[in-house]
């Protein structure tokens, strides 16, 4: 077995890992990312594509920005459509913020990238990853690799390494607790090269169930529409989708839209997860090995940066000024805004969605007046336009 060693070990070549890799290596923190399966494969995840501006700066912070900042769109306002009613939220006005459109799997590749420009060290292809000794002093990652084994030790353990990964199942089940709420439906995404349907993103709500508009850029499209849980994606052809879709948009904008065949589609399950805590021993859980949020708050992806700015912020302090009390921060200040994401994915979900037979009359009626509250008063609206733009990320103490 051939012995290497490192400062920070990360498990996973996702964003939160490439993003955690890059901003240590601004600060003279060594470190090495494993991953399971082939850079084109994580390459082919199609996720999400609204950023918070704090996903931005970090993003800036670890000189990756460049394509994002040129090609990436801000995007001031945001759609709620109920049946043919039109709601536009001005997340400017109301909380002098805005979102970015870029795609994730594009974010990735610019990081990926940076990181081969700076000539640090990604394993591809990395099998049977294991962590060991995680609440020794002395940490150690097992791997192997074209047939050899290897040993990374290190001082630390970032499992970015996604909800299936193995760094979540490194904690044993006496000391972990996992929250979870699967919903009745999941989400099928369909990615065209068409213009989209309308600037600004679109939540709509209809009695044939829950659909986004949303974008990668003014040429490719990013649509979705609520279906039942058995559903496959070879049960929507490409025409099905189009005619359904077009359906649950408002009469206002729906001829606009412009289809044409698909050169990716999805079904994404829907759920709410979190496992606390997020940090046992030197091994941090960041981004979706610790906790998963429904799509419709665009939460995912955001909730991961905030893990990776306060490892970050954690890290830095560790090797800069010796001081390792902060380490135990970590979980608290990472609950606090994943809890207050999951809330939102939630509610968001709760009040768009059609659940059918879970929800009495009564139910609907309430979820009805609760939607005509917030999206009638601007107080209402303002708290709705503040989430959605994302909150401030916690300084350490």
């Amino acid at each position: 077995m051939q012995t290497r060693k490192t400062q920070v070990a990360i498990i996973g070549a996702g964003p939160s890992g490439l993003l955690l890799g890059l901003l240590l290596d601004k600060q003279g923190i060594d470190n090495v990312i494993l991953e399971r399966v082939t850079g084109d494969y994580v390459l082919g995840r199609i996720r999400a594509g609204v950023l918070e501006q704090g996903f931005a700066k970090l993003v800036r912070e670890a000189g990756a920005a460049e394509n994002m900042d040129t090609l990436g769109e801000v995007h001031d306002s945001v759609m709620f459509s109920f049946n043919d009613e039109e709601v536009m939220l001005n997340l400017k006005e109301l909380t002098d913020d805005s979102v970015i459109v870029y795609g994730q799997v594009d974010i990735t590749r610019d990081m990926m990238a940076e990181r081969e420009k700076r000539g640090l060290e990604t394993v591809y292809e990395a099998n049977d990853v294991q962590p060991h000794d995680v609440k020794s002093d002395n940490p150690y990652i097992t791997y192997e690799k074209d047939g050899f084994e290897y040993r990374l030790e290190c001082d630390y353990i970032a499992g970015c390494d996604g909800f299936h990964g193995v760094s979540r199942q490194t904690i044993p089940d006496d000391v972990k607790t996992e929250y979870e709420k699967v919903y009745p439906f999941g989400w099928l995404g369909l990615m065209s090269d068409t213009k989209p349907i309308n600037p600004e993103l679109i939540y709509a709500t209809t009695d044939r169930g829950f659909a986004l508009a949303s974008m990668r850029s003014q040429t490719r499209s990013r649509y979705y529409i609520q279906v039942p849980l058995e559903d496959t994606v070879e049960d929507w052809s490409d025409d099905k989708f189009w005619a359904e879709f077009k359906k649950r948009m408002p009469a206002g904008v729906r001829d606009n839209l412009i289809t044409g065949p698909s050169i990716e589609k999805s079904i994404v399950p829907t759920r709410s997860f979190i496992c606390e805590p997020l940090q046992y021993g030197n091994l941090f859980l960041v981004g979706d090995a610790g906790h998963i949020v429904p799509p419709t708050g665009a939460k995912g992806l955001n909730l991961a940066a905030s893990d990776v700015s306060t490892l970050y912020k954690i890290m830095t302090r560790v090797y800069k000024e010796g001081d390792k009390t902060c380490i135990e921060q970590y979980s608290p200040i990472a609950l606090r805004r994943i809890w207050n994401g999951v809330r939102f994915s939630w509610w968001l979900t709760d009040l768009l969605h059609d659940f059918g037979d879970q929800k009495d009359e009564f139910d609907k009626k309430m979820e009805t007046s609760e939607i005509q509250y917030f999206l009638s008063s601007e107080e209402g609206r303002k708290v709705i336009a503040e989430q959605y733009v994302g909150l401030a990320f916690e300084d350490l103490k």
